[in-house]
């Protein structure tokens, strides 16, 4: 039956999927495809739950969406600019925020949604990231069914792209009805001639963000078109610019002016609990963690990948367990929670990691059957244990960060372990099942697909017909599009490193060899 379901292309929307999201909660996946339709589906068995139609009217594509941190909500946007938040249990509509009158179409759609902590209770938040670049936050009230902006960043960057690398923050000091995570801000700005002129012949507009919120941070990180890092810091008062590659605002018409996009950003951080409670990476199995076995790289088969997933991972796993359990915990207050890092993907196809200071500390190159390929999507666990990629070809990359997070961060600890093709075209998400050591890919061929993190297995995807058997992982099977077996990254053993050194070089004797040479001759 698995074999039949194969030869079928996979199939979880009609049109190509903008969104996909895991509710830890609910244990349920939620996905939104271009024709604006979103399907909630059982995780442990792939069954739909249910689906809403032109959710934000006729013909109007929703293009982002997230989930609360209760897992009650999930909030959508539209490209037209409107925000909707939902009951996640009954797909019910409970609040709304209508399309302005004097907006300028597509100017002010949505590219990315999140829900903050809110300050008082019985009231909603969400930041948001316009196409204009422009970052909101807006408010829902439990006595109202219309959502409403609140508050919003100035534009910074051209006084980042003229001036000062640093530009300082005013605090304003009026008082608001309800409090919010962000304080009101002004830019502490002395006005040249240059920076008043400002007319930018380079696309500079913000790409993605994140945010990070906790004890002693309160950051909003900005990935541009240009790739520009710019950080905003509402404890320090500052928006700084983190990096600016070279001839980022070069107007050369060769080149190609997508060259250094930014694609995703993401704040890395393990928490006081996390650094107590692990210090073994939990994905980790024994051909992958063997240091002084095997080759550099090398293709998947169906017999090695078995070998690894039934006889290395569960008793690891196990052994990891036991061996936690004995150990004395440590208590939380004696763990100082060292600062986030920051790691972004680039349109070059590169993973780069920053302090916040804007040292870079690791430049990586993921490894795939064919390099430099546009990274699209990031996602970590909550422990930042694990690191996962996805590429514009179909690739999702699996990297072990656990002990590369510990001070001082040495970059020979990031270690890229597994690489394999999911989808035949581009990943828009990868999301990463921490409790079932899953990974689910959704790509703009209609479909999202779930896959077994240890070994690359392939699962099944979100709509096929027989249900789910995610305890299978003996047979080895690929989707009908891909022919590409998994490539297990393992580290370099002595001998891949080791060059040869001749220490008496070859040379030819003539003395030796005078006679032969005269009778020859």
């Amino acid at each position: 039956r698995m074999i039949q379901d194969t030869k079928q292309v996979p199939h979880t929307h009609e049109r190509e999927v903008n969104v996909t999201l895991y509710n830890k909660y609910f244990h349920q996946v939620l996905t939104v495809c271009s024709e604006s339709v979103i399907k909630v589906w059982e995780l442990e068995t792939g069954l739909q739950i249910y689906q809403i139609l032109d959710p934000h009217g006729l013909s109007i594509e929703l293009t982002c969406a997230a989930i609360d941190e209760s897992g009650y909500l999930f909030a959508t946007g539209a490209y037209n600019g409107t925000v909707k938040i939902w009951d996640f249990g009954s797909g019910q509509e409970m609040k709304m925020m209508p399309e302005g009158k004097d907006w300028v179409e597509e100017e002010h759609g949505l590219m990315r949604l999140f829900f903050l902590k809110p300050q008082v209770k019985q009231q909603h938040l969400i930041l948001a990231l316009e196409r204009n670049g422009t970052i909101k936050i807006i408010q829902g009230k439990e006595d109202d069914i219309f959502l409403t902006v609140i508050w919003e960043l100035p534009d910074a960057m051209p006084y980042l792209q003229y001036g000062s690398h640093i530009v300082h923050l005013k605090m304003s000091t009026k008082e608001r009805t309800m409090a919010i995570p962000f304080p009101d801000v002004e830019l502490i700005v002395q006005k040249t001639s240059q920076q008043t002129n400002y007319s930018p012949i380079v696309d500079v507009d913000v790409n993605c963000i994140d945010v990070f919120q906790t004890e002693g941070y309160n950051l909003i990180a900005c990935g541009t078109t240009n790739g520009m890092i710019i950080l905003w810091n509402f404890i320090a008062a500052s928006v700084k610019e983190i990096y600016r590659p070279e001839d980022c605002f070069s107007t050369d018409p060769e080149l190609d002016p997508k060259r250094f996009r930014i694609n995703d950003i993401m704040f890395l951080f393990r928490s006081p609990e996390c650094v107590r409670r692990s210090s073994q990476d939990s994905i980790c199995s024994s051909t992958q963690c063997d240091s002084s076995k095997g080759p550099q790289s090398s293709k998947g088969s169906k017999q090695s990948i078995h070998d690894a997933d039934v006889k290395g991972e569960h008793t690891d796993m196990v052994g990891e367990q036991q061996s936690a359990s004995r150990k004395q915990p440590v208590p939380i207050s004696f763990v100082e929670p060292q600062p986030p890092l920051l790691v972004s993907a680039h349109e070059d196809g590169h993973l780069r990691l920053w302090t916040l200071e804007g040292k870079l500390i690791k430049d990586m190159l993921p490894f795939t059957k064919h390099s430099a390929i546009s990274l699209t999507s990031l996602y970590t666990d909550s422990c930042c244990r694990v690191l996962l990629a996805g590429n514009v070809e179909g690739h999702v990359i699996l990297c072990s960060i656990s002990s590369f997070m510990d001070p001082p961060h040495d970059e020979k600890k990031f270690k890229q372990l597994l690489s394999w093709r999911a989808h035949s075209l581009e990943i828009i998400q990868v999301i990463y099942v921490e409790e079932k050591q899953l990974v689910l890919t959704a790509s703009i061929d209609g479909s999202v697909r779930i896959w077994n993190s240890t070994s690359g297995h392939y699962c099944g995807y979100f709509g096929q017909r027989r249900m789910f058997d995610l305890s299978q992982t003996s047979d080895f099977i690929l989707p009908c599009d891909v022919n590409e077996y998994p490539i297990e990254i393992k580290e370099e053993s002595k001998f891949t490193e080791k060059t040869q050194k001749y220490e008496y070089p070859l040379i030819f004797d003539r003395e030796r060899f005078a006679d032969m040479l005269w009778k020859v001759s």
